[in-house]
């Protein structure tokens, strides 16, 4: 209701726009379908309509107003939904700010999505919430990035820029749920489990600041956060033998730094994130995530006949090592000191560029599993856009971050029109 509320107060707003700016009010949207389907006849338990991981019709409607000769703007991005697999109707409000702008200085107040860091799909210091559950079953990447309620001061300047923002409303990544996905569980017998998340108070205020500017020919940022992990860590009565699990939402620092350039025929990216869990700085807690490093360097090349490559290179490297493995319980997958993923993105343009091929593919050398994304889209007309792609899982283990869902590989199709 709370997300309605706020819709409508941004549809009254609408009502006041004077006839003369209406030219400069911008009212778009599209109409979605978007299917996917488990290859595998092996479906979860708690599965409800067989392979089938997502089944939707979607539309959405997005405006903007910002006059040209006003400070004061706004923005609104909702989508309305139907959900075979849920088996419902739904409302997604997934933007919606208010935008105040001088020559120097930017606040925006409301809905907002935030995209940190250098990576490619690969994340250090961008630390917003993500929808795991929409990336692997096939949902446009868009879907990926969740909105966040906050507020937002942009401050613009010669010597360094500054993106400071405060986010009182804490929101959780949306991991792949029960029903829709296979995914290891160290406790699959044990049900009925709570999840324990902060509350809205002043002391549990998510607050992130990046400060930006060019060095020579290099778009340096550093980084720093202050708030929770977003993925939750877990509480039992007993490690090895426990009768009750619960999970909670622990406290994360984080600090770091990203430097791009154009080098080497493409673009150079490298970057570094230091995670400082501040509820188990000792890593003696197996419920909680071990402080941690990650880093990743990345390079991407335009070649002629519109085919772009780009390759990175990821690691997390995990302190405390030898503590975490001292406290490990036998029903826990071990994690390597080093984790590793190599990424190689191939994107190749057709047909005066209306036909896209891709593939998007993640390995881990330590975990030894892999994901493959290879996709196909093709504009009919400006308007009218058809893909057909597929997740591919493969892992030597059950218990690994991919190799978890190797029974989870599924072929999907996105029919949008847009207007």
């Amino acid at each position: 209701m709370d997300k309605v509320r706020i819709v409508l107060c941004m549809l009254i707003l609408l009502g006041f726009v004077p006839l003369s700016f209406a030219e400069e009010l911008s009212l778009h949207g599209l109409v979605q379908t978007n299917y996917s389907i488990r290859i595998a006849d092996d479906n979860p338990q708690g599965a409800k309509q067989d392979n089938l991981i997502l089944g939707e019709e979607r539309i959405q409607l997005k405006t903007s107003f910002f006059p040209s000769k006003s400070k004061i703007g706004f923005f609104v991005k909702s989508d309305f939904f139907h959900d075979w697999v849920a088996e419902r109707w739904a409302f997604d409000f997934r933007e919606g700010y208010i935008d105040y702008n001088l020559d120097d200085f930017g606040l925006r107040i409301g809905r907002q999505i935030i995209t940190w860091g250098v990576g490619d799909l690969l994340f250090v210091n961008d630390i917003f919430p993500k929808d795991w559950e929409a990336f692997y079953s096939g949902r446009p990447l868009e879907y990926l990035k969740i909105g966040v309620d906050s507020v937002k001061l942009d401050i613009y300047s010669d010597i360094v820029s500054i993106e400071a923002i405060a986010i009182p409303f804490f929101e959780t990544d949306d991991l792949p749920s029960t029903g829709r996905f296979h995914s290891f569980d160290p406790y699959p017998t044990i049900g009925n489990r709570e999840f324990d998340k902060p509350g809205t108070n002043f002391k549990n205020t998510e607050y992130a600041l990046r400060l930006y500017r060019y060095i020579g020919d290099f778009d340096v940022s550093a980084y720093a956060y202050k708030g929770f992990f977003r993925s939750p860590g877990m509480k039992a009565d007993n490690f090895n033998s426990p009768s009750t699990v619960s999970h909670f939402f622990t406290k994360l620092a984080a600090y770091g730094a990203s430097v791009q350039k154009s080098a080497l025929g493409g673009v150079v990216s490298a970057e570094y994130g230091y995670y400082d869990s501040l509820d188990d700085r000792g890593g003696k807690n197996p419920g909680i995530d071990n402080s941690q490093s990650k880093f990743l360097i990345g390079y991407q090349k335009a070649f002629p006949d519109d085919l772009t490559a780009g390759v990175q290179y990821y690691g997390e490297l995990m302190h405390r090592y030898s503590e975490y493995e001292d406290n490990l319980p036998f029903a826990f997958s071990k994690k390597k000191e080093l984790h590793q993923y190599i990424a190689l993105r191939l994107t190749k343009l057709l047909k005066y560029q209306t036909l896209k091929l891709s593939l998007f593919t993640f390995y881990s050398p330590d975990d030894e599993d892999i994901l493959i994304i290879p996709e196909v889209s093709y504009n009919f007309t400006d308007n009218l856009q058809a893909i057909l792609g597929a997740n591919i899982f493969e892992g030597s283990n059950k218990d690994t971050t991919l190799g978890q869902h190797d029974e989870n590989d599924n072929i999907y199709v996105t029919i949008r029109y847009s207007f």
